[in-house]
């Protein structure tokens, strides 16, 4: 089969999602989007009437795509787009997928407003009791006017008056709040509510000042910075409570999906580190803006942030050049917690509030790795804990009592979805559970947005008020997979069987290889969704490197089993524990010992966000950590090859075992025949 492109074909590639292919010069973006199964809107026909199919071309050298992309890779804007944009406005960039045309090899992102089936982003507050002990604190204070005899200026008397009826002592004030005091205690009547930070460690210093006693609660703002999406939750300063929890995509996507990626566009391109910084920036900016949309209050009564992220994130929210985090030694700029006025990061809350990011533990191993700790407390742990954080890039911690280990491992964006056939993020719609019966190999599942599953009464109905079935996220390609391999679809090598093999009729042929249709859709105009061999490997290649982490750690800490496994993370709260064992993503467990802890990232940063004595806790900590790094570990390889087995190659899972009897099968793609051992 000659898979070669015609000359006049050219090379499209979507980001976010990572789908490419070659399209014949001249096609609309729109139908090229539509021809890959790209999540791109329109509801206007293609028209130029409705701008739902905007989308953002990228120029420049993409080493990780194998492109370099010109300025001449779209057709030049038409006069359809310059209407509408005379008209009701394009933002600078934008390109209406409809109406432009590619022309060349290209590189084209779909905001998260194009896409069809926006992303949710599930980092929901997790249930904690919060020991409130807040760097920020409201305080009722009564200052003695000024007289002849005694003409101190207001700041000298609001600062003994809280001397001596707060024990606050060396207020400082910036010069945006100094200029607030006299008007604010005049109209007071000499009796203010003021806003005091104090960290217990630099001076306290005045945030704001109101006339007579303020009832409404200070608020802080707890930010999880992964480097997909961004979350964070509104709290309230008095008594922890979480009043607004959302999320947003980060805007660095177009980037590059991985850190890498993000890392050689900033050595690649001149500025490409303050672009990407001014992206992150203005994202948490919209992410606190939301959040206080959400909750029903002013920006400026948020008062404190607390900010964790790993640490190509962290040099690039903070605008420092985090070439040497893409190198050996993988050196970074500063690991020391920091605090910093909100508005040099662009944050958008009170004009005088405070940032507090959490350490970092290594060059490699952020603070959202250190809010894990913080939140899971495995040096607290009397049995051997292992934690781990499962996004884009996995952090992975372990230790009990004795001793603390941490390292991260480049899992890719395959568990989000990205690169593979029908994969598609977290959205309505999206499969996210799947079940195949061994006997009939026919399959069930559940979409995101729809409680039946797909067999159930009442589906077709749900499911079509949430647009219908459109593709497969992260948690739903694991359980194909891993169902895949409970019903001797698929061998410990990763290989998909044969109709013939397998008794599946559901299997079909692709050239060399075969895929599982899970999902046929096109009788009413929806997607045929089908679990791949090229899926399986991409899956593959991501759960081996999450593997292999775990596994460099026991070798460090000297064990061969752990006792518990905590799955932290957006994604990671929605995998299941048992399909994780039989993917082989994380070492053999009793799978009743292996627990979905929801977002700990964000929950450490809640915790810090609450409590200064946990930031003393995790700064010392920190220090306390072994870091271990993957990437020049001689043995990251065997362990990786190792685990390319489902579940594993090399190492036994006698606890898996113990629950469910996985198929002795071996398919062999040569003669077609069926081998049991």
């Amino acid at each position: 089969m000659n898979n070669a492109a015609a000359p006049q074909d050219a090379l499209v590639i979507f980001t976010p999602s990572g789908k490419r292919g070659r399209v014949p010069v001249g096609t609309p973006v729109l139908q090229a989007a539509r021809t890959l199964g790209v999540d791109l809107d329109s509801v206007c026909g293609g028209r130029g009437i409705c701008s739902k199919c905007q989308v953002e071309p990228q120029t420049g050298s993409f080493p990780k795509h194998g492109v370099t992309v010109g300025t001449d890779a779209l057709s030049p804007v038409n006069e359809v787009e310059a209407r509408y944009d005379r008209i009701r406005g394009l933002a600078p960039g934008r390109r209406l997928g409809c109406q432009a045309k590619i022309m060349a090899d290209a590189v084209i992102d779909v905001p998260p407003e194009s896409q069809l089936h926006k992303q949710v982003i599930r980092k929901s507050a997790t249930e904690r009791a919060m020991v409130m002990d807040p760097a920020v604190r409201l305080h009722l204070v009564t200052v003695p006017e000024p007289t002849l005899d005694d003409p101190t200026g207001d700041f000298q008397r609001l600062s003994d008056a809280l001397q001596e009826q707060w024990q606050i002592s060396g207020l400082h004030a910036d010069l945006e709040v100094l200029s607030t005091i006299q008007p604010v205690l005049r109209k007071g009547a000499w009796q203010v509510t003021a806003a005091i930070w104090d960290d217990g460690r630099e001076p306290p210093r005045l945030l704001a000042l109101w006339p007579g006693f303020r009832e409404a609660a200070p608020l802080g703002m707890a930010v999880d910075l992964g480097s997909t999406t961004i979350a964070g939750h509104l709290v309230d300063l008095t008594d922890g409570r979480v009043l607004a929890s959302s999320g947003l995509m980060n805007p660095q996507i177009r980037f590059g999906e991985d850190l890498m990626s993000r890392v050689s566009y900033s050595m690649l391109n001149e500025g490409g580190a303050e672009e990407m910084t001014a992206a992150v920036r203005d994202g948490l900016g919209r992410l606190s803006g939301a959040l206080a949309e959400e909750a029903g209050v002013a920006r400026e009564d948020i008062f404190e942030a607390v900010i964790v992220c790993n640490p190509v994130m962290h040099h690039l929210m903070l605008g420092l050049d985090p070439v040497e985090l893409g190198q050996a030694p993988f050196a970074p700029a500063t690991t020391d917690a920091m605090t910093l006025r909100a508005s040099e990061l662009g944050l958008g809350l009170h004009p005088a509030a405070r940032t507090y990011v959490l350490p970092i533990i290594a060059g490699h191993v952020g603070a959202d790795a250190a809010a894990v700790v913080l939140s899971e407390q495995p040096q607290q742990s009397e049995d051997l804990l292992l934690c781990v954080d499962v996004g884009t890039n996995a952090e992975i911690i372990l230790g009990d009592r004795s001793r603390v280990l941490a390292c991260s491992s480049p899992t890719g964006p395959a568990f989000e979805g990205a690169q593979i056939s029908s994969g598609q993020r977290a959205a309505p719609g999206a499969i996210e559970r799947v079940r195949i019966d061994p006997a009939t190999k026919a399959p069930r599942f559940r979409v995101i947005g729809v409680e039946a599953w797909s067999d159930e009464p009442g589906f077709a109905e749900a499911v079509a008020a949430v647009g219908g079935v459109s593709g497969i996220c992260g948690s739903g390609i694991i359980e194909a997979i891993a169902e895949m391999r409970i019903a001797g679809l698929v061998d410990p090598g990763g290989l998909i069987g044969s109709a013939e093999q397998t008794g599946a009729a559901l299997i079909e042929p692709q050239g060399r290889t075969h895929a599982y249709l899970l999902h046929d859709g096109s009788a009413a105009g929806g997607p045929v969704i089908r679990v791949t061999q090229g899926d399986v490997r991409a899956i593959q290649l991501a759960k081996s490197a999450l593997y292999a982490g775990a596994r460099l750690l026991m070798d460090e800490f000297g064990a061969e089993r752990v006792d518990r496994i905590s799955l932290a993370g957006a994604f990671g709260a929605h995998i299941s524990p048992l399909h994780a064992l039989v993917l082989g993503m994380i070492p053999d467990c009793p799978p009743e010992k292996v627990v979905a802890v929801g977002n700990a990232a964000g929950t450490g940063a809640r915790i810090a966000l609450c409590s200064r004595a946990a930031r003393r806790e995790i700064e010392g900590a920190v220090r306390d950590i072994t870091r271990v790094e993957t990437a020049i570990a001689p043995r990251f390889q065997e362990h990786f090859v190792a685990a390319n087995g489902i579940p594993n190659s090399a190492d036994p899972f006698p606890a898996l075992a113990a629950v469910v009897s996985l198929p002795d099968v071996s398919f062999n793609a040569e003669s077609g025949r069926r081998r049991r051992r």
